[in-house]
């Protein structure tokens, strides 16, 4: 082998390692989660809500992604074809909007408790997640 195809072999190896640790944590992102994420509210008037990211899907029996992590259209639609897994509810829904899309707090309660009460399970009422 000579060095310049030492150097490309080396290189896309590198490439790759950084492209797996990059990935990983992503894929893992909320396995470990227990509770909604809230850094973006401050200071709360009720303690965060509890959730559970693996053991929610597993007994709601949801496969896909897109049921919870939506994307938008252009023209300001939910979009339930593109997945926005890996991103943060805030990053499209601020805590008080100035362009008229829904803030966080009622994107949050929307997804959980419109799904509940459509499935008929879950917590539909603030003590049910909002736990003390």
């Amino acid at each position: 082998m000579n060095k310049q195809h030492i150097k490309l072999v080396v290189f896309g190896a590198a490439i790759l390692a950084l492209t797996t640790l990059y990935m990983v944590p992503m894929a893992f992102s909320q396995e470990d989660m227990t509770h909604i994420p809230v850094d973006a509210f401050g200071k709360l008037e009720r303690p965060q809500a509890a959730f559970q990211h693996d053991l929610h899907n597993e007994k709601a029996e949801l496969d896909d992604c897109v049921v919870c992590h939506h994307s938008m259209t252009d023209d300001g639609k939910r979009d339930m074809e593109m997945s926005s897994e890996g991103e943060s509810c805030e990053s499209c829904h601020a805590v008080e909007p100035t362009d008229g899309k829904t803030p966080l707090m009622r994107a949050y309660h929307r997804q959980c408790i419109d799904c509940h009460k459509q499935s008929l399970k879950g917590p539909v009422a603030c003590g049910e997640c909002h736990k003390k």
